[in-house]
């Protein structure tokens, strides 16, 4: 159902949701643990219910009470069945965290399917090491029109040496440094390229590091597990999400009054640059081009461009190849959109070029069902100069399911 935004001026406070980064990892390394974790400040976006469902599918039990969970540690005993499905919905990181993590915990065979594009997203790197160690899979994405995601796989992954190109999803070593932590004997994680969107990595370390597991770090070249380990229970909270955060960064940017509060100024999380790059957009000379690295801030590009599109003078944000893999080819998805909306961009392989704009226009763009490009049309309607239609407003479920009730709450309307 098509929906209207009607252009607005923001202002308010807005308190930031928790970060869905930090709550897959928590929920992770709590099911790992030798007792009961208490994890607190949890936002239940799609996403987040999908790593809960995963881990409880593995032989968790996981307690729902108000944004708290409770959590009692994986056991082989309760998993039911000789297949073991995992729904990883349309989550990356469940999808990646979990392939490695399971064939680290069971010998059942396990199946995991989603939605969306998530059939389409590269396992490759993965694939490499399970022929390497022998690791029976069989991808049967492609048998649908639809690619939707179906994966099997059984076997036991073993300790050892592993390489990882760099240059493909973080996620990848994520899930391969939770994997060895439970692993009999030491293993080496590889990096043959330079690491992109290293924040998510440094993410997972500080994570099972809070759980008390170690891993040592060679300047992301080299990243050493001991294994065995046993995570240690704890109660945890949530920290506050940057990559949410970034909607409203950008809001203040391009005029809107938004207070941004629940942010951890000491966080590891990448996309805390934004405000960094907020404030290079601001004050930097119209007649000074400014390029911007896109690499490993992935998540914040489609909003970013927005703030791109409406600074006076040439802007170009670069290494966006990545995008083209999200939950949509973000990088077209992107370009379509401004264009639509009236902005000066131009695309290349990699990169978009903006020369500044002053408002843009309303019109009909969609949403393709990537909730960030939705959250980043709402905020590109605080500065136009007509009416925006969109084609899906329930794909913020995934990562913000109550964004249009806040966007609201601080003067955006939407019918």
């Amino acid at each position: 159902m098509s929906s209207v935004i009607i252009p607005s001026r923001l202002s308010g406070t807005v308190k930031i949701p928790p970060s869905k980064s930090m709550a897959h990892r928590a929920i992770i390394c709590a099911a790992l643990a030798d007792g009961v974790c208490h994890i607190s400040n949890v936002q239940f976006s799609a996403d987040v219910l999908a790593t809960i469902g995963a881990m409880r599918a593995l032989g968790a039990t996981i307690e729902i009470e108000g944004d708290c969970l409770t959590i009692y540690p994986v056991s082989a005993s309760k998993i039911i069945g000789d297949e073991v499905v995992i729904d990883c919905n349309e989550s990356g990181s469940t999808l990646r965290f979990l392939t490695m993590i399971a064939l680290a915990l069971t010998d059942k065979k396990v199946r995991f399917v989603g939605r969306g594009k998530l059939g389409t997203r590269p396992m490759q790197a993965f694939y490499d090491i399970f022929e390497g160690q022998g690791i029976f899979y069989r991808d049967d994405s492609a048998l649908t029109d639809e690619r939707l995601l179906d994966l099997h796989v059984q076997g036991r992954l073993r300790s050892g040496e592993f390489y990882l190109s760099g240059d493909v999803s973080s996620q990848f070593v994520s899930g391969l440094l939770f994997a060895t932590s439970l692993l009999e004997g030491d293993s080496v994680i590889n990096i043959t390229t330079p690491m992109q969107s290293v924040g998510y990595v440094d993410l997972t370390i500080k994570a099972m590091r809070d759980f008390g597991v170690d891993v040592a770090n060679y300047d992301y070249r080299k990243l050493v597990v001991n294994g065995g380990r046993r995570y240690t229970a704890r109660d945890y909270a949530v920290e506050g999400d940057y990559s949410q955060s970034a909607f409203f960064a950008v809001a203040n940017l391009i005029g809107n009054s938004v207070d941004i509060e629940g942010l951890d100024p000491d966080s590891l999380q990448g996309d805390k640059v934004v405000f960094d790059l907020c404030e290079r957009l601001k004050n930097t000379s119209e007649k000074e081009k400014i390029t911007i690295d896109g690499k490993d801030c992935p998540d914040i590009i489609p909003v970013l461009a927005v703030g791109c599109a409406l600074r006076k003078g040439k802007t170009e944000i670069v290494n966006l190849e990545r995008l083209k893999i999200k939950e949509c080819d973000r990088l077209s998805a992107t370009y379509e959109v401004l264009s639509t909306l009236g902005a000066k961009v131009s695309k290349t392989e990699n990169s978009l070029i903006f020369e500044g704009v002053d408002s843009f226009s309303g019109g009909s763009v969609s949403t393709y069902g990537d909730h960030r490009m939705a959250m980043s049309i709402a905020i590109a309607s605080t500065r136009a100069r007509g009416e925006i239609i969109i084609d899906d407003r329930r794909c913020v479920a995934k990562s913000y399911p109550d964004f249009w009730e806040v966007f609201g709450k601080v003067g955006g309307t939407i019918r």
